[in-house]
């Protein structure tokens, strides 16, 4: 493959990436016009069409998805090679980008840059929050965490947290009007807040276990969000029960502002890890990233 034909590539990518010739102009430095030449040439070349255009929005076709999905693990391992001859420079350096859940970036990996980052000032992290499953690769993520369970065979992954402790928690005010339940059957007739799961669409199932016995409880409510903080603010308002880490409520529970019920039915969840595809050629940062996070 000549340089040209890299060069092409590499502008196809952005493209695709961005879904706009504007902004992979902007991105690459580049006119618009100019891109959108190399994108013809290449489809001239490969006889395909690649891009579908219209006045307001760009998109792959099924052949360009199907060479933007060949190229972007390519193009990352090579990123990843260069980026590794930053092992030449006495200090760690450059940009880390990772998806994770609100509770784990919030517990675990802020914790974990507090001690890397006041010591390695050419570190920059970018963390983008998000509950559903993600394609570290297609998302152009360094990594991601997750519940040990939710992560794909194919990836490395790291245990960065313990199990994961869960209660079920509502407000005096609720109690007030409402029996506490006894067993997780009985909160089919509370009021629970839920959380939903973006990828599937789904509410999340509260889990619990009692003498090995396992229960998975589908509850309903006046109240969905995709955040927790906003699930524990509801609950301290008195509009329904929720099920929360442990370590989110313990403060509120402590001064009374929340009441925790079925604990003898509490059922932790799988650790977080940390999960990344092959990095043969990891950088400094990155691998300061997965000391520091590494359960121990």
């Amino acid at each position: 493959m000549d340089r040209d034909q890299m060069a092409d590539l590499t502008a196809f990518m952005v493209v695709a990436e961005e879904l706009s010739f504007t902004k992979a102009a902007a991105r690459l430095g580049m006119s618009q016009s100019a891109i959108s030449q190399i994108v013809r040439r290449l489809e001239d070349r490969m006889g395909l069409r690649l891009l579908s255009r219209t006045t307001r929005s760009v998109a792959p076709t099924e052949a360009g998805d199907r060479l933007f999905r060949t190229l972007s693990p390519m193009l990352q391992e090579l990123d990843a090679s260069l980026v590794a001859l930053s092992e030449l420079r006495d200090t760690p350096s450059g940009s880390l980008r990772i998806t994770a859940t609100e509770h784990s970036a919030k517990m675990y990996v802020l914790p974990a840059l507090r001690n890397i980052l006041p010591d390695h000032p050419d570190i920059s992290v970018e963390i983008v929050m998000d509950y559903g499953l993600i394609d570290v690769v297609e998302g152009r993520f360094d990594a991601g965490v997750r519940l040990g369970e939710a992560i794909e065979k194919d990836m490395i992954a790291v245990r960065i947290s313990p199990e994961i402790e869960m209660s079920v928690v509502g407000a005096p005010s609720y109690f007030s009007i409402y029996a506490p339940p006894e067993t997780p059957k009985d909160l089919i007739d509370h009021r629970c807040i839920n959380l939903r799961l973006p990828s599937s669409g789904t509410i999340n199932v509260w889990r619990f276990l009692r003498r090995g016995r396992e229960a998975r409880v589908q509850v309903e409510g006046p109240l969905t969000f995709n955040t927790i903080d906003l699930i524990l603010d509801a609950a301290l308002d008195g509009l329904g029960l929720a099920y929360l880490p442990s370590d989110q409520v313990e403060q509120f529970v402590s001064d009374g502002r929340l009441v925790k019920v079925l604990d003898a039915w509490a059922q932790p969840l799988p650790p977080y890890h940390l999960f990344y595809p092959n990095r043969r050629f990891a950088s400094p940062a990155f691998r300061l990233l997965v000391d520091a996070l590494r359960h121990r």
